[in-house]
This record gives C-alpha cells, structure tokens and sequence, in this order.
C-alpha cells in the first residue's frame, strides 16, 4: 500500500504509557484525518512522529516510498508543513513576513523570496481575513489573530502533507468555519492530505472523513470516519460516556454529564 505519509508497525511510548502499538496508517490524497483521543493518550506525541520530529520509536514513518528519518530537514519540509499546539511570537516579525516564511523550503539557501511567493502569502493572508494586520508585528496580536497568521503560514508552504495540532485553538466560530473551509480547501486535493488533532466530536466529524483513535493503552482504530463515529467506540476511547444524537443536518455527539 502506498500514499502521501504512512506509519508501519509504529509503536510509541511516553515512560511507561504506550500511545500506539504496532500502528498501521496510511493518508492517501484527497483524505482529511481526524486524530482522537482523551487528555493523555498520546496525540500530540504521535504527531511529533508523524512530522519527524521526534524518531524515539519502533517501525517506520515514510514520506512516499522514502524513510522520513532520511531526509534533512528542508527537504522534508518541502512535503510536510507542521502547525504545533503552542504560538510563538515571532521575535518582532510582522503578519506578512511570518506568513512569507512558509515559502521559505522552498528557496535555495542564498534565495530571496520573489514575486509569485509573495503573491501566495497575501492570498492566503486575504483567506484568512488578516489583509489589514498584514504590517503588524506578531506580538501585538490576539491569540486568535496570531492562530491565524499560522494557519496562513502552513498554508503558504504548500505542502502535500499538512499536520496540525489542535488548530481551532483561540478561535471564535466563525473564524472556525473560515479556516476549516480554507484547510479544507487547499489541503485536501488530489495532490493532498491533512491530518488534525481535535478535541471536538463535531468539529471532527464535519471536517474530517477519516478518524485515527487513539484508546490511551496502546490500542487504536483508523478507518473511515462513518465506521468509526459509534457512542460505544468513543466512550471506550475518552473513558467516558458518549452519546450520539442523529439530526437533520447530522450526528450530534455529547458527553453524558
């Protein structure tokens, strides 16, 4: 089996915890992931792995046919744009030269960046409804306004593999539905997949047609997401009842209080 990014037999522990044991993964173009899981289990860990960050594990993570623990670090960037949990501010940098710095793998090492860069950095600026922050410095932002200078700046590095963690993080509702609808978008063609880390049932189940749940013992379940989206499957993985309430526009997931 082929595809964009793939884990072989990959199993991951945290001390003592296993995250995954012997995971079998595999994002194929034109699919958006979901990946789930409690507190804890284990979700930004394996996406540390899945990006090359971390290599403390056992099988094989590959980019296409190649080992990702192989290639240097812009060579991977060019196929894999990352967005962590956490927001940094830039060091002074403003709007349009941090979104601009997507561009950046793709340049050679004495390279400028040039006019068509520049033009995919104000577009996805304008995307994501920062076209009048684009002169200001970073650390004068909002979190939710810095969130989406980085959704701009993944998006500007036009990657075949996009990563995120926990991406809706600061985001009003309707800032949620135009960064969606942008990832959504420009991340998942036929050139192109996304994985997310989500803590939101509904959000998972709108954005995303595969779901990877991680059960915090080692165990999971990948698969399409209407396989996957039962209260029973769920409960066992966040520990806690789950109910699904089926609407008109959709299921409804709860946790029981």
């Amino acid at each position: 089996m082929s595809g964009l990014l793939q884990a072989r037999q990959l199993s991951i522990r945290i001390g003592r915890q296993a995250v995954c044991e012997r995971l079998d993964l595999t994002l194929e173009a034109n699919q958006s992931w979901a990946l789930l899981g409690r507190n804890g289990a284990g979700k930004t860990t394996l996406l540390h792995h899945l990006a090359g960050l971390r290599k403390d594990h056992g099988g094989t993570v590959l980019l296409g046919h190649e080992r990702l623990s192989g290639l240097a670090p812009r060579a991977r960037a060019r196929q894999i744009g990352i967005l962590l949990q956490h927001s940094g501010q830039g060091f002074g940098a403003s709007v349009l030269e941090t979104v601009l710095s997507g561009r950046h793998p793709h340049l050679g090492t004495l390279d400028w960046e040039g006019p068509s860069d520049l033009a995919i950095a104000r577009a996805y600026i304008d995307a994501l409804g920062l076209d009048e922050l684009a002169a200001r410095p970073l650390d004068t932002l909002s979190g939710g306004e810095l969130r989406r200078v980085e959704i701009a700046r993944l998006l500007a590095q036009q990657s075949p593999v996009s990563l995120l963690d926990e991406p809706m993080n600061h985001l009003d509702l309707a800032h949620q539905a135009t960064c969606l609808r942008t990832l959504g978008s420009e991340c998942v063609s036929a050139e192109r997949a996304m994985l997310l880390v989500v803590h939101d049932l509904n959000l998972a189940y709108r954005a995303c047609d595969h779901w990877l749940i991680l059960n915090g013992d080692g165990s999971w379940r990948a698969g399409p997401r209407d396989a996957l989206c039962d209260p029973e499957l769920l409960s066992v993985a966040y520990g806690h009842p789950i109910s699904r309430i089926d609407t008109d526009s959709g299921p409804l997931f709860l946790a029981r209080l």
